[in-house]
């Protein structure tokens, strides 16, 4: 009866939302069967298959594509996929192209559900199947939070620096960052200047020790004492208001770092239940390794490292016509994972107390430097290579080995020997 695989099945575009999903659905030849529209909850799930199935042609099956399968339309995508339905996952970017390509201007949630369809039927055989893959949702979400975070830390750090810039002249001079335990104790006891009168030197080294214990420096409160003695008392109007937003600034801080301590441990925990070992690699952070694990996900869906390199914008965009061929940076990759693997790169190539972390990464580095590519392009191809040996450790499920550290000076020696060895050949 059926010519070709497509006429098949009914082809479902699901365009999610917060309260509703809307679907729309095409067969093989883009005619339009139907739209439902239905509430964004589980007690309609089971209505919306009564209602798709009225879609359904003799001899077809129903084939679903969702543009989003981690928010808002997850729990739909699994419950499909439990019901044994096919759900694919659409590329936003492909329902947009799609949209432009209809040249139709209005745009409405029947509409972007219709292109996903179309999406649907055009790329049937090389969409991707939706995956919950709940581990790596549970670990993304905790990523996420955390750079909330992070965030929101640096606003709180801001506000509090723009204040506190105001009371005390020499602040910069008390603490060497302002979210240090020394710093947020004095601060919080000591919002403005004036709050500093009558206090002692053994007062202030006495708060100070017991925060900081021996990190704090000897004779922290008589150097703070003094700069403020230098400065004046000042008071400013409105002085209380100020003293208030200062401590309340400070205690969201402190509220936030705590937090931040507790979604480190559970990152590493997590991180347990993953056969992915980054942190092996000298220089990988936990935060780091689980930003990369939960921005790729299941490796399984890259067969190479080069479509891993796409994925992640770090493979350049070629652009040949007639006999010119052009290369540009990848704008289009996963901007996550971008930032993750050149925060990656950087890393290894730094030289923390005139260390080499990696002195195969460096060395790689500063070769192509060598050979007249700009840093920033340096940078590229050590990410691309870094593509390439994370894609074989979460692939093999593999370790990585480090060299040894070494000095940069004991690296330029050995270095110099190398050439000179190979110039006496």
């Amino acid at each position: 009866m059926f010519n070709h695989p497509k006429m098949k099945y009914v082809y479902l575009g699901i365009d999610s939302h917060k309260d509703t999903h809307c679907i729309v659905a095409i067969n093989c030849f883009y005619e339009k069967l139907g739209t439902i529209t239905v509430r964004n909850s589980p007690k309609e799930l089971e209505n919306l298959l009564t209602e798709v199935k009225k879609f359904k042609l003799k001899g077809t099956s129903l084939a679903f594509g969702l543009e989003d399968v981690s928010e808002y339309g997850r729990s739909l995508a699994v419950f499909l996929k439990e019901k044994k339905f096919i759900v694919k996952h659409v590329n936003s970017y492909l329902v947009a192209h799609e949209r432009e390509s209809l040249n139709i201007i209005h745009k409405t949630d029947e509409f972007d559900a219709e292109c996903a369809a179309r999406v649907l039927l055009n790329r049937f055989d090389t969409l991707p199947n939706a995956d919950s893959q709940d581990k790596y949702w549970v670990l993304k979400t905790l990523v996420t939070h955390r750079e909330a975070i992070v965030k929101n830390n640096i606003a709180l750090k801001n506000r509090i620096h723009s204040i506190i810039a105001s009371h005390y002249p020499s602040y910069s001079k008390f603490f060497c960052n302002i979210d240090t335990l020394g710093a947020l104790a004095f601060y919080e006891k000591y919002p403005s200047p004036s709050k500093l009168k009558g206090v002692t030197v053994e007062e202030l080294d006495e708060l100070l020790f017991k925060v900081s214990g021996k990190s704090n420096p000897k004779d922290k409160g008589n150097k703070i004492l003094e700069y403020v003695e230098a400065d004046g008392y000042n008071e400013i109007e409105y002085q209380d208001i100020r003293d208030m937003a200062v401590k309340s600034s400070i205690t969201l801080l402190k509220t936030n770092i705590k937090e931040l301590a507790e979604i480190d441990n559970k990152l590493k925990e997590l991180l347990q239940h993953f056969d992915y070992n980054l942190t092996s690699i000298r220089g990988v952070s936990t935060v780091l390794a689980a930003t990369i694990i939960s921005e790729i996900g299941n490796i399984s869906k890259f067969s190479s490292p080069a479509k891993l390199a796409r994925y992640s914008g770090v493979a350049p965009t070629t652009y040949a016509s007639g006999k010119s061929e052009l290369q540009f940076a990848n704008r289009r990759g996963n901007k996550s994972l971008h930032h993750a693997f050149y925060t990656l790169s950087v890393g290894l190539i730094a030289t923390p107390g005139n260390m080499i972390r990696n002195k195969y990464f460096y060395d790689y580095f500063h070769r192509k430097v060598s050979e007249g590519k700009t840093k920033r392009q340096a940078l590229n191809c050590l990410q691309r290579r870094l593509v390439s040996i994370v894609w074989a450790m979460m692939t093999h499920k593999t370790e990585y080995i480090n060299p040894d550290l070494i000095s940069i000076d004991d690296f330029n020696a050995d270095n110099t020997e190398t050439i000179e060895s190979t110039i006496s050949q």
